[in-house]
């Protein structure tokens, strides 16, 4: 009896510490209707009616209950659901396209998925009378966006008509922008224990293409920090990410090293850090993160802990690239 009790637990993905993201999914499958039934389909001359309108509408229906179907999945509060029938008239087959998108805690690949069956099972519905010998198939993501992982891409990649349609947007990149990673820290700087934010934020720096080399790692000074920022500003680094020294306590004094040399504050950049950080603890608010440019050089200080830096990469990596175009003279589009 433990056995099967063990067996049947179940319970829905806890997100309530993740944050609040802009969602898209956009889901595809194919009716393969046979010639005959191809032409009636396109023609509109089926005998039940126009089954690519109708199912359309099945599919707006089949995401909006998409946690009805499925016992696990999070119903979600939908802001926009477009579901389009096209018809391939060399495999002749009618291709269905979901596209669901939203802002929540959890993605909509299961709504856009819901979506594109139910229109499909819909064709299958109003075709199968004057032809039994139907199939659907090839249900699957063409991509999604949002969320700490950004935009994924289905391996079997997609047509220059359906990236053209749907415009999926990765992650500005960094390419060529050099940039230094600071760690301020009295104890890591003594030996007493061994820095890990700085080597993340060097890692997630990479990882968008940056220039950058291993952390650099300094006690909580605000004279000698003011002092390198500005030997790295001279020799042309375009981005520095410091960690640590933003909190309350004495020795806390990023923010005011920064304030030493900075040309211009970013208020923008703290606040947001502060906001969407307050989602994973009310503790963010008590947060010192704080941005500045010297000359075009970026200059941003986020907390010390491992857990806020990646936080902090997660929320300000989608906006850094064209905060460092604005910074060097480009536009604000």
């Amino acid at each position: 009896m433990h056995e099967r009790e063990e067996r049947a637990h179940f319970h829905m993905a806890d997100v309530r510490h993740k944050r609040i993201t802009a969602r898209r999914a956009v889901a595809v499958g194919e009716l393969s209707a046979g010639a005959e039934a191809f032409a009636l389909i396109v023609e509109r001359r089926l005998p039940k009616g126009d089954a690519m309108t109708m199912a359309e509408i099945a599919g707006l229906q089949g995401a909006k209950n998409a946690s009805q179907l499925m016992p696990l999945c999070h119903p979600l509060p939908l802001e926009y659901i477009d579901v389009r029938c096209e018809p391939v008239s060399e495999r002749h087959a009618i291709r269905v396209y979901c596209e669901v998108a939203t802002v929540a805690r959890t993605g909509v690949e299961m709504e856009a998925l819901a979506g594109a069956s139910a229109a499909l099972l819909t064709l299958y519905d109003l075709t199968k009378p004057v032809e039994p010998a139907l199939s659907f198939g090839g249900v699957r993501l063409l991509f999604k966006e949002g969320g700490k992982k950004g935009l994924w891409l289905h391996p079997e990649g997609m047509t220059d008509a359906e990236r053209a349609h749907y415009q999926p947007r990765a992650m500005a990149r960094l390419e060529s922008v050099k940039a230094t990673v600071i760690t301020l820290s009295d104890r890591a700087s003594q030996g007493e224990y061994t820095d890990t934010a700085g080597p993340l934020l060097v890692e997630r720096l990479r990882e968008l293409g940056a220039d950058v080399d291993p952390a650099e790692l300094h006690p909580d000074d605000p004279e000698p920090l003011a002092a390198r920022l500005i030997q790295l500003t001279a020799s042309g680094t375009h981005l520095i990410l410091c960690t640590g020294g933003t909190g309350l306590g004495p020795r806390d004094r990023t923010p005011e090293a920064l304030a030493m040399v900075a040309d211009r504050h970013i208020d923008g950049i703290g606040e947001l850090f502060r906001n969407q950080s307050s989602q994973h603890t009310q503790m963010a608010w008590l947060s010192r993160a704080d941005a500045v440019l010297i000359g075009t050089t970026l200059v941003i200080a986020l907390p010390g802990s491992t857990k806020a830096v990646a936080q902090g990469m997660d929320i300000l990596a989608p906006v850094l690239a064209h905060a460092l175009n604005m910074a060097a003279g480009g536009g604000h589009a």
